[in-house]
């Protein structure tokens, strides 16, 4: 009630970047932002059930960023945060009915961290039973929809904050992603989504469903509309700030002068992991983007030997180290700079994604690998596309197969998605690539 319609209109349609900078100038204040997308999360949940539940305490986070003679890098930027990010006073369920009655004592660092650049989290978003799941649905707060098309799931765990993002009650999230859960709804929901390396953001107040997960590590990172979003929030969480609350972290500053390269890279890509084939649509899109990247001046190479251990390595999980340093040292001889690969998609079904986890090896390999990987939508799923995925096979045509057509019908017109690699620790180079693979791809769909 306090903001004009076509005030609210213009702030939810200005990039992360430019909100940025108005709110530097002092052109528009942090109060009216956070009133505006606190409105239009009301709005969002409201259709799509996606907000656990909002933070009254961004009132007094807005005070105190208010009082502040220096601003932040995300100086009165609102912004959402999964589920299980510890918020002073606020649950942390994991979809658990066992963390009820159970609120956060403090804030979690990434949180700290948030406040102290200058952001204003404001609300907590919803997430899948345990996390563990490709829908975003629980018995303590329900199923989560796609704002795209309700019969649609937003992906999982990250669902809430997919959902709340595309819907445009938030310009940046913070999820998690230890599967592909923030990858996942980012290609469901037509958002991009960076996987960093895990511990290169504080894990410090994040709460589990279970103790004692070490083979494949969990990761927090940004969800936004853009990727210069992404490189900004990076570049304000990798700071003194978070090094000296988690002497965990490794004190590695964002790395500018690699993001805002153009020098050519030497790009591997694949458009299947040779165990698990995806739709027809989200391997046109790996061959789109490998086209358009390479009449771009960049030198694209297929890479395909690699794949043939991929069951295998699932078969024995004891294998996964080997494979690694096996996969690695590949990438170095082929003097790779970054790979292209499929990411799952497009968006499922509700109802089917709880019986599709077998489907993870494309998403979840470099999750195995401790690798950064990232999520640009680049195009849309077309007609011609369904009338193809009536003849999809897959890979044996056995159940698998079949459920995965079946979840994947019926998406027309929803996002298709690549997901950008880089080695470990090196998440502006990847960053740096995914800017490149949306400009290119945003180019295509102006002409």
């Amino acid at each position: 009630s306090q903001v004009p319609s076509d005030k609210t209109d213009a702030i939810l349609s200005l990039p992360l970047l430019e909100l940025s900078g108005r709110l530097q100038e002092g052109s528009l204040s942090p109060r009216t932002v956070l009133y505006t997308y606190i409105q239009k999360a009301l709005e969002v949940t409201q259709q799509t059930n996606c907000v656990q539940c909002f933070i009254p305490e961004c009132e007094e986070q807005l005070q105190e960023i208010e009082k502040q003679r220096e601003k932040g890098l995300l100086y009165g930027i609102p912004v959402s945060i999964k589920d299980h990010i510890g918020h002073e006073g606020h649950l942390s369920t994991c979809g658990l009915v066992k963390f009820l009655g159970i609120p956060e004592k403090e804030d979690s660092v990434l949180v700290k961290v948030l406040k102290k650049q200058g952001a204003i989290p404001f609300a907590k978003t919803n997430v899948p039973q345990s996390l563990f799941n490709y829908d975003c649905s629980n018995l303590i707060f329900g199923q989560t929809l796609n704002p795209l098309n309700h019969q649609k799931t937003p992906g999982g765990s990250s669902g809430g904050e997919g959902a709340l993002i595309a819907g445009g009650g938030s310009l940046l999230g913070i999820g998690s992603d230890i599967g592909g859960s923030i990858r996942l709804p980012c290609s469901f929901c037509g958002l991009c989504g960076l996987k960093p390396t895990a511990k290169r953001l504080s894990l410090s107040g994040i709460s589990g469903p279970v103790d004692g997960i070490v083979s494949v590590l969990c990761a927090l990172g940004p969800m936004a509309r853009d990727v210069d979003s992404l490189a900004l929030c990076m570049k304000a969480l990798l700071c003194e700030e978070m090094f000296r609350l988690d002497p965990t972290v490794p004190p590695i500053p964002f790395n500018e002068e690699v993001y805002s390269s153009s020098a050519p890279l030497r790009i591997g890509y694949y458009d299947t992991d040779g165990y698990f084939p995806l739709p027809p649509c989200m391997q046109r899109a790996v061959h789109e983007t490998r086209e358009a990247l390479q009449a771009a001046g960049h030198e694209v190479i297929a890479v395909i030997s690699t794949h043939r251990s991929v069951k295998e390595m699932w078969d024995h999980q004891h294998q996964i180290e080997v494979y690694r340093s096996e996969f690695i040292a590949q990438w170095k001889e082929l003097q790779l700079d970054v790979m292209l690969c499929p990411v799952l998609g497009p968006a499922f079904t509700i109802g089917f994604p709880g019986k599709l986890l077998s489907a993870i090896s494309s998403t979840m390999l470099y999750n195995v690998l401790n690798f950064p990987a990232g999520v640009v939508p680049v195009s849309t799923v077309t007609e011609a596309d369904e009338e193809e995925l009536k003849l999809y096979r897959g890979c044996c045509d056995d159940l698998w197969d079949r459920m995965l057509k079946q979840a994947v019908e019926g998406a027309v017109g929803l996002p298709v998605a690549v997901q950008c690699v880089a080695l470990p620790w090196q998440e502006e180079l990847c960053l740096r690539f995914m800017k490149e693979v949306e400009t290119l791809s945003r180019a295509k769909r102006a002409v």
